[in-house]
């Protein structure tokens, strides 16, 4: 028993080391996957817990460095140091106490936003003046300030993140059908909860219940590991299973380029079946009308055949009528826009995309704007399929498109730094129907494999003159 307490003292800076490292890389690993343009409740408040893993990593590391610099510092600045220490201590509380009320605030659960500031409040009044005066003694005194931020903000803290990150687990994350995310965000909540115990239960020895029976003396002595070393290993198991629910944003992004792609496969089938409709089957009813209308003209007035010939006409020509309404059903309907400037930027901007990758624009474009609707619907198609494929299939970080347009010719060029097309790669749908667009706009399309990265180079008339 000696031996390990003896161990455990040897090693006693190590684990206070230790202790604040893995509340700092819950906090950084947070701070590296921020996902800002994230759809997800859980993207926007992820950042209470990482400032809580930040602060509270310091107030760890304040209990290593405090005494090692009490050494070379003046008595004054040590102190101030102390009060810096303590404000760590029950700010970092406080932003546990943040994230719970924000995960649960999209839940319909109007948990008011100030339970964290009057604490802090109360706290800061309490061990400012009261406590001053109960317990003279430094020493006493910033143990006693210690154990109220645990017991006051710590404990709760702990507590209403864990319930919080539960629900918000079970309401919000659950639908997505990932078990390996869910239960890494449960798993985080129950350290989140033990973690508020083994933080907000066990305080510096003090002179009120419950501190003066358990304390971080009495926990050491009764079960020989110290509190700091349990709290570490609650600390790690937080920051494992942090790191493993951050995978939920991969999903998130897999199931919108999913989306995407699948949007893109219904628009082109669309496409496809009205220009087969436009270019086959209505000429052909169309061809058929005016046949019957000639067989018309042909049969006598006012007899059966001519009253027969007279319906067929009036039913293909229904067809007809038919045929154009679905048609236009099935071509996406051209937005007003300002110009193809403008619809480019708001392409850019597109969370679809710019939540993917970084887009940059180069434009140099006529104004005002004179190009035709339906040319820019089929060049704005070209662009969105590029972009797609470079999020899809290129891996690109970084898409840069440049569009000028001289002596009537537009020159539209989309390069991406990812990781090109494969030599052995099929042409697939997706740039079949980009060439097909190219055609119909009486263009060309050239897709080259850079050295980096893919280059679309779609060169059109800016107007049909023929």
């Amino acid at each position: 028993m000696n031996f390990i307490q003896n161990l455990f003292t040897v090693n006693h800076d190590i684990i206070y080391f230790i202790y604040g490292l893995v509340f700092f890389v819950v906090g950084l690993a947070i701070a590296l996957q921020s996902r800002h343009s994230s759809r997800l409740d859980l993207a926007r408040n992820l950042t209470w817990l990482a400032a809580f893993g930040f602060l509270h990593g310091f107030h760890e590391w304040g209990d290593l460095f405090i005494p090692l610099q009490a050494q070379y510092l003046a008595p004054a600045i040590i102190s101030v140091l102390h009060y810096i220490h303590l404000f760590l201590l029950v700010t970092s509380f406080a932003c546990l106490i943040e994230f719970g009320v924000a995960l649960l605030e999209p839940l319909k659960r109007k948990w008011p936003h100030f339970i964290a500031p009057v604490l802090l409040l109360i706290w800061l009044l309490v061990i400012l003046f009261p406590l001053h005066i109960w317990e003279p003694d430094y020493n006493a005194w910033h143990n006693s300030a210690d154990a109220l931020a645990r017991y006051f903000v710590g404990l709760p803290g702990g507590i209403l993140a864990a319930f919080a990150l539960r629900r918000h687990t079970l309401q919000r994350i659950a639908p997505f059908d990932v078990p390996q995310i869910v239960k890494a965000l449960e798993a985080a909540g129950i350290a989140m909860a033990l973690y508020g115990l083994a933080a907000g239960l066990v305080v510096p020895p003090v002179n009120f219940f419950p501190g003066n029976l358990v304390n971080t003396d009495s926990f050491t002595r009764y079960l020989v590991v110290p509190i700091q070393l349990f709290r570490a290993l609650i600390g790690l198991a937080m920051a494992a299973t942090t790191i493993r629910m951050l995978e939920i944003f991969d999903v998130e992004t897999s199931r919108q380029i999913e989306a995407m792609e699948q949007q893109q496969i219904l628009a082109t089938e669309r496409e496809r079946i009205a220009r087969e409709l436009h270019d086959g089957t209505i000429q052909k009813v169309y061809t058929a009308g005016l046949l019957v209308r000639a067989a018309q003209n042909l049969a006598i007035a006012e007899t059966p055949l001519a009253s027969r010939l007279s319906t067929a006409v009036g039913v293909l020509d229904d067809a007809i009528g038919d045929l154009r309404e679905n048609l236009s059903g099935l071509r996406q309907p051209l937005q007003p826009r300002g110009s193809f400037a403008a619809a480019l930027k708001e392409m850019a901007t597109d969370p679809r995309f710019s939540s993917l990758v970084e887009i940059s624009l180069d434009l140099n474009l006529p104004e005002p704007d004179d190009l035709d609707r339906e040319r820019e619907a089929h060049l704005l198609a070209i662009v969105r399929e590029a972009l797609a494929n470079s999020v899809r299939h290129s891996k690109a970080r970084h898409i840069k498109v440049i569009a000028n347009c001289t002596d009537n010719q537009l020159r539209l060029l989309i390069d991406d730094d990812g990781v090109g097309i494969s030599p052995q790669a099929a042409e697939g749908h997706g740039l079949r129907n980009m060439r097909d667009r190219a055609c119909l706009l009486h263009g060309e399309l050239q897709v080259r494999r850079l050295e980096q990265g893919t280059s679309v180079l779609l060169q059109v008339p800016w107007k049909d003159e023929s």
